[in-house]
């Protein structure tokens, strides 16, 4: 069955091309001089990228390979303008990131709803004769084509806005929690990698407040290097204000795994280091008080522990109001006020996109349209006469 959550497309763009100016002499009956009158041409249209809350995945541009906007028409006489072509507004989930397909580079992102940014702008219109009157040039036989279209192949790719990412190994219960603290159900089952797509899950709090989690894939390690799927998805976690580490408390060492997984997200962005962490031991079901209190002494103590068992609802009142805490601490909104503004996006390794592209059956699968006019290659006449016995 196929997934309907979609994270990336890759999709050939195209800006309308600007319409050319008229060249044209006015010649009638009462005004045998009458001069010139050729129109501008029009601009042609942009492709705007609009952030819409609505959306959370990618799936209704999937199928969608082409995307392009209209082109500018051609100027008149009689000064005629020429028609604007219209701009292609484009619907992306908010925090929805752009590159260029062929060189990897950053190009744009969509991180709020409503936000438009223009993608690749349509070409300005050629101005017509009319526009290069003058007292010494009364009679202007030349007039401006207009400005041509831009073209390139994107790849949209979606990193989830939450306020708390999930972090850990497979089977660390991290999709059993969401469950138990909201009305997402992701599969669970007892086996590595049973979570194969992130999700989301609203949590209820006191006075009726809420906030977002995102659970994703389980992370091993050399997840930075391509290993398992933490590759592909610790983008998603990138934008999320507070990390949540879960270990299983019947974990040999619980400080080592904490520390493999904090080298992993090291590996893949340092800049994740600078978020807030908290450290959830899971499965507490199966331990007794005293090894609790045991184990609190071995863990590390630079960030907030608590234990939790989401089969039994042991922890999870703690856990709420622990990441609530941290979510309105002072000096986690400065930090993400900090982040927002000095965000970095690095470009994308392409062979590393190109394999995962190939996995997903969708490379090079873009087929490239001519759409050019033939009259974009004739020469544009000297002038033309109106004539009006």
């Amino acid at each position: 069955m196929e997934s309907n959550f979609v994270d990336f497309v890759k999709i050939l763009c195209r800006s309308g091309k600007g319409g050319r100016g008229s060249m044209h002499l006015k010649h009638v009956k009462y005004n045998p001089n009458g001069g010139p009158d050729g129109g501008d041409g029009g601009k042609g249209g942009s492709i705007i990228l609009r952030g819409n809350h609505n959306y959370w995945t990618l799936l209704h541009l999937k199928y969608q390979r082409h995307l392009f906007a209209e082109h500018g028409g051609n100027g008149g006489k009689d000064k005629c303008h020429g028609t604007d072509g219209k701009d292609l507004y484009v619907d992306v989930p908010c925090g929805t990131v752009v590159y260029n397909a062929e060189t990897g580079k950053y190009v744009c992102d969509v991180t709020y709803d409503g936000q438009e940014v223009v993608l690749l702008k349509g070409g300005r219109g050629g101005l017509g004769n009319f526009q290069f009157r003058s007292a010494t040039n009364q009679a202007p036989r030349y007039a401006q084509p207009g400005e041509p279209m831009q073209e390139m192949t994107v790849i949209l790719e979606l990193k989830l806005l939450a306020d708390v990412g999930l972090v850990g190994f497979p089977n660390a219960g991290k999709s059993t929690l969401v469950s138990a603290v909201s009305n997402a159900r992701p599969k669970i089952a007892n086996y590595p990698f049973t979570t194969m797509e992130p999700s989301l899950g609203i949590v209820g709090y006191r006075d009726n407040k809420s906030f977002v989690m995102a659970d994703i894939p389980g992370i091993i390690e050399g997840a930075s290097e391509g290993r398992g799927l933490g590759l592909r998805f610790l983008r998603h976690i990138e934008r999320n204000s507070l990390l949540l580490f879960m270990v299983p408390g019947d974990t040999d060492d619980i400080k080592k795994e904490y520390e493999i997984l904090l080298n992993e997200l090291r590996q893949f962005n340092p800049d994740m280091l600078s978020k807030h962490r908290v450290l959830a031991v899971t499965k507490c079901d199966l331990l007794d008080d005293e090894l609790i209190e045991m184990l609190r002494e071995t863990l590390p103590d630079d960030l907030p522990v608590v234990f939790i068992s989401a089969v039994t609802g042991y922890g999870l009142t703690d856990l709420k109001d622990i990441l609530w805490a941290e979510l309105n601490s002072e000096s986690n909104k400065i930090e993400g006020i900090i982040a927002e503004e000095n965000l970095v996006h690095r470009d994308k390794d392409m062979s590393q996109f190109a394999a995962e592209m190939e996995e997903e059956g969708e490379l090079d699968d873009i087929e490239y349209v001519d759409d050019v006019d033939i009259e974009d290659y004739e020469e544009l006449e000297d002038f033309e006469y109106e004539e009006d016995v």
